[in-house]
C-alpha cells in the first residue's frame, strides 16, 4: 500500500430525487421517488423516501406499496447530466486528476495538496462547500490510501458526511467491517462466505490467499487483497466509449411486431444521434429482447463497414428482431451499437450516393432537434398506422 497516496470519493446525496427537490421548492422535506409507471424501476429516491424502506433499482410497484404517499417523479436526465457538469467541473479546481465514475460520483487523487488546501479533512470541507455553492445539493466524501476503501468511506456517513481513513487506520477499520461492504461482493458470493463462517473482512484474513483462490478464482485473490486494504489507486482521466445503447420497458406487455419496430425505430435514432455526437461509427448493432416471464436474449450482427446512420441500424435491428421467436409478449427491448471503428473513416472509391444523402438527412435532424428539441421532427414511420 502507498503510504503518501490519498484518494478521494465523492458521492452525490440521493442525486437525481435532490435535483427535483433543488427545482421545485414545494417537494423539499417530502418522499420523492424518481420513476414512473409500475413496470419500471426506482432510479432515486430522497432520504424521505428512504425512511419507509424505497431504495433504488426497486420495482416502482414495490416501492407504492412501502410508500403510498410519495411522490413519483418521471427522470430528467438531460437535467441531471448539467448538474453533473458543474460537479466535475468544481473537483477540476481541486486537483487535474479527476476519474467521473458516474453521474454522481467521481474519484480524485488528492496527494500531495496539503499545501493548497491542508489536511485531507479540511480540503474535504471545503470541497463538500464549493459543490454545494456551485450546486445547492449536498455530497459524502471518503478519503483512504486506495479507490475502494475511499467509496466505502462515501457511504458511511451519508448524507452530507465525510470519512477520512488514514494508513495507520486501515486494518483496525476493515477488521469489523462486514463483508457484504466490499465492492463486488454480492447475493451470489455472500451465502458462500457466510457458510465459512466469513462475516467481516477480518474474517477474509484467517484463511490464506491459495485458499481463496481456490475457492473463488481470480475473485479469490482480489477478495483476499481488499481485506488486507489493497487495491488500485489508478485515476483514469478519460473513458473511450466501447457501445452505445437505448432500451424500453413497457407499462404493458406487447406482441405487435409493428409496435416492436416502432419502437426499434426510436432507439436507433437515439444511438445514431449519440454517434453522431462524439464522432463514433460501430460495427457490431444488438439487439436486446426480455420477454414477459423476465427470459431475456440477445442478439448481434457485425456489418461490413462501421456505421452511425439511423437508417443502417434500424434496418440491422429489424433483421435481428425476424431472426427471435415471439413466442410469448415482449416487456422489454433495446438497440445498441458497439465494435467502434479506429482510427479515420476509410472512403469508398464509388460513393454510394443514397447512404451520403441519408448522413445529410440525420445531420439535419440532429441540428433542427439541437434548436428545437427532440420532438421538433417524427419519422412518420412513429405514428400508429404509418
Amino acid at each position: 500500500m502507498d503510504e503518501g497516496r490519498r484518494i478521494l470519493h465523492l458521492d452525490m446525496d440521493a442525486f437525481f430525487a435532490s435535483v427535483e427537490q433543488l427545482d421545485d421548492p414545494s417537494l423539499r422535506g417530502k418522499p420523492v421517488i424518481v420513476g414512473k409507471g409500475d413496470r419500471g424501476v426506482v432510479s432515486a429516491a430522497s432520504y424521505e423516501a428512504r425512511a419507509f424502506g424505497v431504495r433504488s433499482a426497486m420495482p416502482v410497484v414495490q416501492a407504492r406499496r412501502l410508500c403510498p404517499h410519495g411522490i413519483f417523479v418521471s427522470g430528467r436526465m438531460r437535467r441531471y447530466s448539467e448538474v453533473s457538469r458543474q460537479v466535475m467541473a468544481v473537483l477540476g479546481e481541486f486537483s487535474p486528476l479527476v476519474e467521473q465514475a458516474s453521474v454522481d460520483e467521481a474519484y480524485m487523487d488528492v496527494t500531495g495538496t496539503r499545501t493548497l488546501f491542508g489536511p485531507p479533512l479540511e480540503l474535504a470541507r471545503a470541497l463538500q462547500a464549493r459543490v454545494r455553492e456551485a450546486t445547492g445539493l449536498s455530497s459524502s466524501i471518503g478519503i483512504a490510501p486506495v479507490k475502494f476503501l475511499a467509496k466505502i468511506a462515501s457511504d458511511f456517513r451519508k448524507p452530507g458526511g465525510i470519512t477520512v481513513i488514514e494508513p495507520e487506520d486501515v486494518a483496525a477499520f476493515l477488521k469489523d467491517l462486514p463483508v457484504g461492504r466490499i465492492p463486488g461482493v454480492g447475493g451470489k458470493t455472500l451465502p458462500r462466505l457466510a457458510s465459512l463462517g466469513v462475516a467481516t473482512c477480518g474474517d477474509v484474513l484467517r484463511y490464506s490467499r491459495e485458499f481463496w483462490e481456490h475457492k473463488l478464482g481470480e475473485w479469490g485473490r482480489v477478495l483476499h487483497a481488499r481485506a488486507m486494504g489493497l487495491g488500485s489507486t489508478e485515476i483514469v482521466t478519460g473513458h473511450e466509449p466501447k457501445s452505445s445503447s437505448a432500451e424500453n420497458t413497457f407499462e404493458r406487455d406487447v406482441a405487435d411486431l409493428e409496435e416492436l419496430r416502432r419502437w426499434m425505430l426510436l432507439q436507433s435514432e437515439r444511438v445514431g444521434r449519440d454517434l453522431r455526437k462524439h464522432g463514433l461509427c460501430g460495427r457490431t448493432v444488438t439487439l436486446k429482447v426480455k420477454f414477459s416471464d423476465f427470459k431475456q436474449i440477445t442478439r448481434s450482427h457485425t456489418l461490413e463497414e462501421p456505421t452511425d446512420s439511423d437508417g443502417e441500424i434500424f434496418r440491422a435491428a429489424c433483421a435481428l428482431l425476424d431472426q427471435v421467436a415471439l413466442v410469448k409478449k415482449v416487456r422489454l427491448i433495446g438497440v445498441g451499437v458497439s465494435n467502434f471503428a479506429k482510427g479515420p473513416r476509410q472512403l469508398s472509391l464509388v460513393p454510394d450516393a443514397s447512404k451520403e444523402k441519408a448522413g445529410r438527412l440525420d445531420r439535419a435532424v440532429d441540428a433542427i432537434r439541437d434548436r428545437h428539441g427532440k420532438a421538433a421532427v417524427k419519422r412518420g414511420r412513429l405514428f400508429t398506422g404509418s
